[in-house]
């Protein structure tokens, strides 16, 4: 439906508390560093002088928030694609590169990396005669966060699969890691007409 480019991160809870507490634990710099803002639950920001066991156990419980700041070192890169969703699942840029050239791909908290955001959002914002790559390119470089609205929506399929034929007839099996194979045999099991 929308993009957004140079998107803050407002970090989900259980990141919070499962990876970046513990890393603030053995940086104590690793807030400013990574370019964090810290925001209590109205919103506003909440200076930090120092990482003590108060600012800790706020952040741990989700008293206090975090949000990165958008830039080049945000862990969203420099797009962000909106659709409908359950939860804060989106398609977004990324910082690491390296991780495509990977075979396993699941090194994300269910959002999806996108290998090519320049591409991809000149693509979504075709039709739309204010947008083309090098206005694109200006955007995901540029100083401003900006929302931008597709010029029409576009439909979004999430497909987990883990078997994958390659054109030259070579089969992959991938581990089951969110284990929706054991649905899908059971819903096969009761044979058709398959319910939805």
């Amino acid at each position: 439906e929308y993009l957004i480019f140079r998107p803050a991160w407002h970090v989900p809870l259980s990141i919070q508390q499962n990876e970046i507490v513990p890393d603030l634990e053995k940086h104590p710099t690793y807030l400013a560093k990574e370019h964090f803002q810290v925001f209590d639950s109205q919103g506003r920001v909440v200076k930090v002088a120092a990482v003590n066991q108060s600012l800790l156990q706020s952040l741990r419980t989700g008293k206090l928030e975090l949000r990165q700041e958008p830039g080049s070192a945000n862990g969203l890169g420099l797009v962000k694609f909106v659709f409908p969703r359950q939860g804060s699942v989106y398609l977004h840029g990324t910082l690491e590169r390296d991780l495509f050239s990977r075979l396993r791909r699941d090194f994300s908290h269910g959002c999806i990396r996108v290998e090519d955001p320049a591409a991809l959002s000149a693509w979504v914002l075709h039709g739309d005669p204010h947008w083309n790559p090098d206005t694109v390119d200006a955007a995901m470089n540029g100083n401003l966060t900006m929302k931008v609205d597709l010029p029409q929506a576009v439909p979004v399929v999430i497909f987990y699969g883990t078997a994958v034929v390659e054109e030259n007839g070579a089969v992959h099996f991938s581990d089951d890691l969110y284990g929706y194979n054991a649905a899908l045999e059971q819903a096969l099991a009761k044979g058709r007409p398959y319910p939805e």
